[in-house]
């Protein structure tokens, strides 16, 4: 089965976004006339096309944005060229020492799944996968479809016997992150071997750009599997396999799943500003395990004034007006006491 059989295209969002209505609140700053420039992760794009337009109908700032993947966005950051980056994986201790002058604070915005989508040729029913065998197909170890650990999670597929291809990354990428995140608590081999990363040393696949890249060639080629957000399945009509989670039960990306996650992972968390921490594999019976917090890094100095205030109203902006859009559009909203202790923090760390 497809992930939603209402998807969303690429030109249709472009349309949807530029139809829908503007959200009557304006930001504080007359920033109309400025233009924001930012750069990063491609998990978040659509939303963030969306915001952008909303946020300069209410008269903010104009924001350019190169979706071009977490580590070029940080890069980007780290040289000066952008006024904000955006990333689905929390600053290391090293980037932070070297971002230090700049007073980085890192705001999460919105809550994403990773989806594990596949081009299966005749084959309607939809697949399920469990961590430590998702693993093995990408350390290579499962190569063909109906490989019996396959074959045992799904005994009503018939699964052909084919080469299965996995598709993966080249780019420094948050999506690889987060997979590999959740890999390294399912699957000791994988634990072991590549690890956590932004960009693994992939041991199987054929490597290609971003998200978008990841869906455009899942579809075009039989019997291949890749992960990409969850939104660009739904745009792209891909099925996406059901995951077992920590509970046992068995779950797709949809939005209950993605909120349930981070509600459950940062309960006992305290107030903070940036919420810096995995959500993968929470507890919970609908909590989808693949799931990631996606941060907006915004310096308080090194930029002009009015750059850094208009980047500041569209952060406010964006968690007090934004997460209807990013549930329409397939994202979960921030849980509710998150988004007002951020919204809290956030006022305190800009006056």
């Amino acid at each position: 089965m497809t992930f939603s059989t209402h998807a969303l295209t690429i030109t249709a969002l472009a349309l949807l976004v530029a139809c829908s209505p503007a959200p009557v609140d304006a930001p504080k700053a007359d920033a109309s006339s400025l233009t924001l420039s930012g750069a990063g992760a491609t998990f978040p794009y659509p939303v963030y096309t969306r915001w952008f337009s909303h946020f300069a109908q209410t008269g903010g700032a104009r924001i350019d944005y190169q979706s071009i993947g977490s580590g070029a966005g940080i890069r980007a950051l780290l040289a000066d060229s952008v006024d904000f980056a955006a990333t689905d994986v929390p600053l290391t201790a090293a980037e932070r020492s070297t971002l230090g002058g700049r007073g980085i604070r890192q705001v999460p915005l919105v809550v994403g799944g990773a989806a594990v989508t596949y081009n299966l040729p005749g084959v309607t029913r939809q697949l399920r996968l469990d961590g430590a065998t998702l693993g093995d197909i990408y350390l290579g170890r499962i190569s063909r479809w109906n490989d019996p650990l396959l074959v045992a999670l799904n005994p009503d597929i018939s699964l052909p016997d084919a080469p299965l291809h996995v598709i993966t990354r080249a780019d420094t990428s948050g999506t690889s992150w987060i997979l590999t995140e959740y890999l390294s608590h399912l699957s000791p081999g994988w634990a072991r071997g590549p690890g956590r990363s932004r960009f693994p040393a992939w041991p199987v696949g054929t490597r290609v750009r971003g998200n978008e890249g990841v869906a455009s060639e899942v579809k075009v080629t039989a019997y291949a599997i890749g992960v990409v957000e969850a939104v660009y399945a739904m745009q792209n009509r891909l099925p996406v396999s059901r995951i077992r989670n920590h509970a046992g039960s068995w779950v797709t990306p949809q939005t209950g799943g993605l909120r349930a996650a981070a509600s459950a992972m940062l309960a006992s968390i305290d107030d903070t500003l940036e919420f810096a921490t995995s959500i993968s594999d929470a507890p919970g019976e609908a909590s989808y395990p693949i799931a990631a917090l996606s941060w907006l890094l915004v310096p308080s100095r090194g930029r002009d004034s009015l750059h850094i205030r208009a980047t500041g109203d569209f952060v406010r902006w964006a968690l007090e007006h934004g997460q209807d859009d990013a549930l329409a559009l397939g994202y979960a909203p921030l849980p509710d006491a998150m988004r007002r202790t951020l919204l809290r923090t956030w006022s305190a760390s800009v006056r």
